[in-house]
Order: structure tokens, then C-alpha cells, then sequence
């Protein structure tokens, strides 16, 4: 059945949008390009969103050209403004932006373990309000949250997690009393990683895969057909509580220690570090995952440089230290005289500490690849980040030799601020969804 005028022009009037979305501002003939609407057809509903308040005239094409052809129309920004919020056990951190998201100001403060939940509550919706001003926003239309734990997929609620602070639900029931205007809703951290990752990040090309989070917690999100996968209590990803080889115990109902949360946690990396004598980071008076294996990594990068014929991640071959110099009859082969070696890469310690945490990300890896085939993992979070290429590939080698399945294993672009990011992507597709004129459902499906 055709559609009626009135949901025709619904439609198009939002493919525009979306275009001036996704490509910025734009004249009436390139939407007419982009679209494939015949020219009367666009400036109907490029008369209809302007009066609408939706898009303006934002320039002109070109300083020599004059009418209506040359005119350039983009989403009125300031129509309203959103507010993204990661909320960490440790903290917090706040962003503002517009309706095209458009960061306008973000700021973060640490939380201290000791403080009461009611000071912890106000001090991170005061942040809010601070930056809400220094963003020059007379009110904020919608709210995203990014936390750890399990969201009630019936209800939308973070449901109330055994280690999580108490401060955390009473925020986001804070900010639903403190803006009653917004719409305020909240989602795990880690699946807004994911949508972010797969927006802006490693997994742009596609439309399966996972997100392994690494962090304070360890966490995974599903992305399958460019649909996020959130089961039915909303615990997909759970991967803490993934029974694994390695750990003294089993997790509980209660304690995922006794899971992969054991083995691939900030306090467990930490530990992991110390027995391979890897130190913390340049100026960390304690060690953190972050800083051991940041610290590691740079370690081998230097000790690959050191070593000739060694790209990073080769090994020690002919060409290199074995051909230092011509063999002479009676001589053991080996470097002149005076020359010292350079420990291979592999060798050292950091190298060591990396094939062990390898070793560990590749059980939790490996049965997500075994039961989900998603052809894409994504080492995400601050520790993904700073573990690049060099933990990413000493990965992706195991889990060649532990499946079947081909898998590729990559490295965050986004890092920590994935969730941030996240948030605001939401944010702004949920305010979009409300202000744009009703019409085809957006391609994401989150």
C-alpha cells in the first residue's frame, strides 16, 4: 500500500534531516542529489522544516552566487541541548552539547569510595549544573547515562547491583526530580561503548561484533545484525561472571570474582604486572592497570627498535643480531667483539607480562567466539587503549590457534571515552526522535 502525503512528506522531511545529520549543512540542490526528490519536492520541505524552526539558512554557497539555489540550510543546533553523564565507581564525567552534538562543555570530578551516598549525589549533580552553564544552556531536553551494572530492559532502571555504590541510582533518580523537563534514561556502560565504537570507532564496518570492556570491571557488549543484544534481564555481557580456567573459585550470584572478572580486572592486571616485575607507570606513585600496561607496551616498542631486521611483532632472524658479522673458523657465531645484545622482545619481562594477559583475554575471548561467532572483537575501555596493537595481536594469535572460527580482534579508537560518547549518541537520537517530524525509523536499532 502507498504511503499517504502526509507520511510521504513525514519521510522525506526526516531523510533530510538525517542527511543534514550526517554531512552538515547543505543547499537545496544537493539534497535534491542526495535524496533523489525532484526539486519541487525539496523545497517544499525545506520550506516546511524552516518554518518548522528545525533547519535555517546557515551561509551562502559561494560569495559570487545569489538566490535561493545558493543558500546553505543546517539543523538549528540550539533548538535544544543534551547532557551525556559517565558514571564511574571512582567519579564522573559530564558533557553538553547541542542537538547535532556538538560538545559545547564537559568537565569530570572524582568521588571518593568513603564519601556518603548524599554528599557523592549532590556533588555529581552539581557538576551537571556547572556545566550545563558554562555550556550556556537555558535548560537541557534530554539526559544520557552511561553506568555500570544491569538495566531492567522492562523498566529501564539500573537495577540495584551488589558492589555498585548506592549513589549511583540515587543520581539518576536525582536528576529525574532536578529536571523534570528532560527525559532522563539510562544504559549500560558498556553497550554504549559499543554504540559508540560502531558509530565513530573500530567497528564502523560493522554490524556484528563484540566489545570486550576492559577497565576498573570487565564487561562485553553484542552487537548482532546492528542490533545491540541486552537478553532477557538485560545481563548479556555479563562476562565477569564467565566461569573460566585460572581462578581459584567460581563467581557467585553475588561475587564475579571467582569469573573472568578475576582474571582480567584493574586489581588483577595490576597483580599480573607485579609478578612478572613489570613497575607501574612514569610518575604513578601506585601502579594502575592503565599505567603497568602502558609502561609494558612502551618497553616493547623500545626493546623492537633495539633489535635489527625487527619490525614490531617480527622476531629475531637471519639478517638480524645472528648476522652481525662473518663467521671465522673456530669461532662460535655471535656479535663482534664489544657489541652488546639487546635482549630479544620476547624475552623481556614486559613482553612476558603481555603474552600472560594475552593468555587470560583469550579464554574469555575464545567463548564468546565459540558460542556467538561474531567475526569482530573489540579490546575496548582504558586498558584496550593502552595495550594497542601489540596486546591486540598477541590476542587475536591465540584465539587463531583456539578456534575455528575466523575472528578478527582490534584495538579501541575511543577508548574511556566511549561511553561518554555513547551517551551523547543516544542523547541526541532520542531528542532528534522526538523534535524530527515522524517518519521511517532510524537504521541503528539500539
Amino acid at each position: 500500500m502507498p504511503a499517504s502525503p502526509s507520511t510521504a512528506r513525514a519521510i522525506n522531511d526526516r531523510h533530510a534531516l538525517r542527511l543534514l545529520q550526517q554531512e552538515g549543512p547543505l543547499t537545496a540542490g544537493q539534497l535534491k542529489q542526495l535524496t533523489g526528490l525532484s526539486r519541487p519536492t525539496v523545497a517544499d520541505l525545506v520550506e516546511r522544516l524552516t518554518a518548522a524552526g528545525l533547519i535555517a539558512v546557515v551561509g551562502e554557497a559561494g560569495e559570487q552566487r545569489r538566490g535561493p539555489n545558493a543558500k546553505v540550510y543546517g539543523i538549528v543546533a540550539d533548538r535544544a541541548h543534551l547532557a551525556a553523564l559517565d558514571v564511574r565507581t571512582e567519579g564522573v564525567s559530564v558533557a553538553v552539547a547541542d542537538l547535532v552534538g556538538r560538545v559545547l562543555a564537559e568537565a569530570s570530578v572524582p568521588i571518593a569510595g568513603d564519601m556518603g551516598t548524599g554528599p557523592a549525589v549532590e556533588q555529581a549533580v552539581a557538576l551537571v549544573e556547572r556545566v550545563v552553564k558554562e555550556a550556556d544552556a537555558d535548560r537541557l531536553h534530554t539526559v544520557g547515562i552511561g553506568a555500570p551494572g544491569l538495566i531492567d530492559p522492562a523498566s529501564g532502571e539500573l537495577r540495584d547491583s551488589s558492589g555498585l555504590p548506592e549513589w549511583h541510582r540515587r543520581l539518576i533518580a536525582a536528576l529525574q526530580e532536578r529536571l523534570p523537563e528532560a527525559g532522563v534514561s539510562v544504559e549500560n556502560e558498556t553497550n554504549l561503548a559499543a554504540l559508540a565504537e560502531q558509530r565513530d570507532g573500530a567497528a564502523r564496518d560493522r554490524d556484528t561484533f563484540v566489545l570486550l570492556w576492559l577497565g576498573h570491571g570487565t564487561g562485553a557488549a553484542v552487537v548482532l545484525d546492528g542490533a545491540l543484544r541486552r537478553g532477557a534481564s538485560g545481563g548479556t555481557g555479563e562476562i565477569g561472571f564467565l566461569p573460566v580456567p585460572g581462578t581459584t573459585t567460581l563467581p557467585s550470584a553475588t561475587d564475579c570474582e571467582g569469573g573472568f572478572h578475576g582474571l582480567a580486572s584493574s586489581t588483577a592486571v595490576v597483580d599480573l604486572a607485579a609478578a612478572h616485575g613489570v613497575p607501574a607507570g612514569p610518575g604513578q606513585e601506585e601502579p594502575s592497570a592503565v599505567g603497568v600496561v602502558r609502561a609494558a607496551v612502551g618497553v616493547v616498542r623500545a626493546a623492537v627498535g633495539q633489535v635489527p631486521g625487527v619490525e614490531d611483532g617480527g622476531s629475531r632472524s637471519a639478517g638480524g643480531l645472528e648476522a652481525s658479522r662473518p663467521e671465522r673458523p673456530g669461532e662460535t657465531p655471535g656479535p663482534a667483539r664489544g657489541d652488546e645484545v639487546p635482549p630479544a622482545p620476547s624475552a623481556t619481562p614486559a613482553a612476558r607480562f603481555l603474552d600472560a594477559l594475552a593468555d587470560r583475554l583469550a579464554v574469555g575471548v575464545a567463548s564468546v567466539v565459540a558460542i556467538l561467532d561474531p567475526g569482530c572483537v573489540v579490546l575496548g575501555g582504558e586498558v584496550g587503549q593502552a595495550g594497542g596493537e601489540e596486546l591486540a595481536g598477541r590476542v587475536r594469535d591465540r584465539i587463531a590457534r583456539m578456534t575455528p572460527l575466523p575472528t578478527e580482534v582490534r584495538t579501541t579508537t575511543l577508548g574511556g571515552g566511549a561511553v561518554l560518547r555513547g551517551a551523547l549518541l543516544t542523547a541526541r537520537d532520542r531528542a532528534q526522535e522526538e523534535l524530527f517530524p515522524p517518519g521511517e525509523r532510524p537504521i541503528q536499532r539500539w
